[in-house]
């Protein structure tokens, strides 16, 4: 089968390598879509794994061949994958600190090398303790939806950690994909939304996607206009920080009401080192906390979010590329465009 195999650095190389043979309690999978993300950029970009491996974990397909134990799905049957599944067991599950499962941190879905996810390929074998994270696609929706469960399970949890009521007032720094979903999950929480983004074409979409306010990031007058908008609770409710930018985190830390809340969730570079005025954390009550990854006890609530179309998650997809085009799927989506936000690898494109 054909394959992206990162080889190094910045390198990746469309190969042939041996369909996945898979053992009893597994299932193959043909690929269909898979979505590109932010943390398999940084690990191409930087090099923070060692070669080689196959990425790639945002994946829907169909399944083509199951192991002899397996009883739960069959033969035909399109899927959405996560390659992260908690035992549940464990003293990081029992506090519910999923991300942290010494079982959640092994990777369950590979298309041959080092499990990495395996969605930038023809095929992935999908191990046993994943499978829990197998989801049907129902008939009328799409296998791009299908791609988007994982991602927007991460926003979702990220969401949900959050002290806010309807009515509240959040700022959401990053007005790409990541941005757009938090500020639709927010709306239909009742919350109101400020989005804040330096690209003005991905403001204007901000507002079909639940933002009631827009500004640009770097504008003069922004710290005024949010005092505006907050003036009688004294402060934003919360500051959601959706792109890697401490000056995002500083000017939130400021605006951000007494008792209030700041998240970071794209600050997932290792050493990455700021300065904080700490009394606004101790004195001010202003918490700090940070999400990462999915949860799994929100998979069915996010399959009915994305399979209702409650959250149309079609038009997040602006670029499409065939698999021998990872490589420039991966260069565009770490320099965003003002007209791009989700990219995906979709195999069903014939050139």
């Amino acid at each position: 089968m054909q394959a992206v195999v990162f080889r190094g650095k910045n390198d990746l190389r469309v190969e042939t390598v041996p369909v996945p043979s898979i053992k009893s309690g597994e299932v193959l999978v043909k690929v269909a879509v898979c979505g590109v993300c932010p943390t398999d950029i940084k690990k191409i970009h930087y090099g923070t794994l060692p070669p080689p491996r196959i990425f790639g974990h945002e994946t829907s397909g169909t399944i083509v061949r199951i192991g002899a134990k397996v009883t739960a799905f069959s033969v035909g049957q399109r899927v959405g994958l996560h390659h992260h599944v908690p035992c549940l067991a464990c003293h990081a599950c029992e506090h519910r600190a999923f991300a942290q499962c010494p079982t959640y941190k092994k990777t369950g879905i590979t298309a041959g090398f080092e499990p990495a996810g395996g969605g930038y390929a023809e095929y992935v074998r999908v191990m046993d303790f994943v499978l829990p994270g197998v989801v049907p696609i129902p008939k009328k929706n799409t296998m791009l939806e299908g791609a988007m469960l994982e991602p927007v399970n991460t926003v979702l949890k990220a969401v949900k950690l959050l002290k806010i009521v309807s009515g509240d007032i959040v700022l959401v720094a990053g007005a790409g994909p990541i941005g757009l979903l938090f500020a639709k999950l927010l709306a239909l929480r009742g919350v109101f939304v400020i989005s804040s983004d330096l690209f003005e074409q991905r403001l204007k979409i901000a507002g079909n996607w639940g933002a009631n306010w827009t500004l640009k990031a770097d504008a003069p007058n922004f710290a005024d206009r949010i005092h505006q908008i907050t003036k009688p609770r004294g402060g934003l409710d919360a500051a959601i920080i959706a792109v890697p930018s401490d000056e995002a985190l500083k000017q939130a830390q400021s605006l951000v009401r007494g008792g209030g809340e700041i998240l970071l969730f794209a600050h997932t570079k290792r050493g990455a080192m700021t300065e904080l005025d700490l009394s606004t954390i101790c004195v001010d009550e202003k918490q700090l906390l940070g999400s990462y990854s999915s949860d799994f006890r929100l998979q069915k609530e996010v399959a009915r979010l994305v399979f209702s179309r409650t959250l149309d998650v079609r038009n997040l997809v602006t670029h499409q590329f065939p698999l021998d085009e990872t490589a420039q799927a991966i260069d565009l989506a770490a320099h965003p465009q003002p007209e791009s936000l989700k990219i995906v690898v979709n195999q069903e494109l014939h050139h």
